[in-house]
């Protein structure tokens, strides 16, 4: 199976495979890469329908030629918490916010949300976002913004003032409560247009179908979210690996 970075070649076969509607894991099998491999490659490189092999190409060697640069400027990046492999780390946080994309969550806004959520402390301020990803602070500004309308990060001061933003423990109980909210707010729209269609025409009846769906799936979502919140709060059972001693952010 090849290792290391992708190809160019490899690109024009995966923009060729998705010409062609294969799915990711078939893709990845011709190329015998990891479905992940090709699954982030597309989706850091603008998404199945928008993928160009020459672009991408070109994106990840600027990526690679600004990593360089950085390393030549200043000293070596710290040595991660834990005793965790940086590359692991960084290979991960990749992998989660290619996850979060796919889950809908626009681009900036699913690194931001990858970058809070693998920090052992679960908050960062804006320059150490900016720091963190190497992108502008209006980026930043933008992508909080973004999440904290859909309830998926707050901001706090800290003791020197500085904005924080955190996502903690409940963060994914917000986040399916905020997908719940969303779906209910779909099957009301769609039970409008019973009236403007004309109950009993196959439209309407379609829509009002639909919206029975929604609101059966809305209060599933919700209620299981509800019963499942404790979850969040508890500590598993056993975890033999974990080294001893206080925690640290990464």
């Amino acid at each position: 199976m090849p290792g290391g970075r992708l190809t160019q070649q490899e690109r024009q076969r995966i923009a060729l495979g998705l010409a062609e509607g294969l799915a990711y894991a078939e893709i990845a099998r011709r190329l015998e890469r990891p479905t992940s491999t090709v699954t982030r490659e597309v989706m850091r490189n603008g998404g199945p329908t928008a993928y160009r092999a020459e672009v991408a190409h070109r994106a990840t060697e600027h990526r690679a030629h600004r990593r360089k640069q950085a390393a030549s400027r200043g000293p070596a990046a710290p040595a991660q918490a834990h005793g965790r492999d940086p590359e692991a780390v960084r290979a991960y946080e990749e992998t989660l916010t290619t996850v979060f994309m796919q889950s809908g969550t626009p681009q900036m806004m699913a690194r931001v949300m990858a970058c809070l959520t693998i920090s052992d402390t679960g908050s960062l301020t804006a320059s150490e976002l900016v720091q963190r990803l190497q992108v502008s602070p209006a980026s930043v500004s933008k992508a909080v913004a973004f999440l904290e309308s859909q309830d998926l990060v707050r901001r706090e001061r800290d003791e020197r003032r500085r904005d924080r933003y955190v996502v903690d423990d409940e963060v994914m109980y917000q986040a399916m409560m905020a997908s719940a909210r969303s779906t209910a707010q779909v099957a009301e729209t769609a039970r409008q247009g019973v009236g403007v269609l004309g109950a009993g025409t196959p439209a309407a009846t379609r829509l009002e179908n639909t919206a029975r769906f929604l609101d059966f799936v809305s209060e599933s979502l919700a209620r299981a979210a509800d019963q499942a919140r404790e979850i969040l709060h508890t500590k598993p059972e056993s975890t033999p690996d974990a080294p001893a001693g206080p925690a640290a952010d990464d």
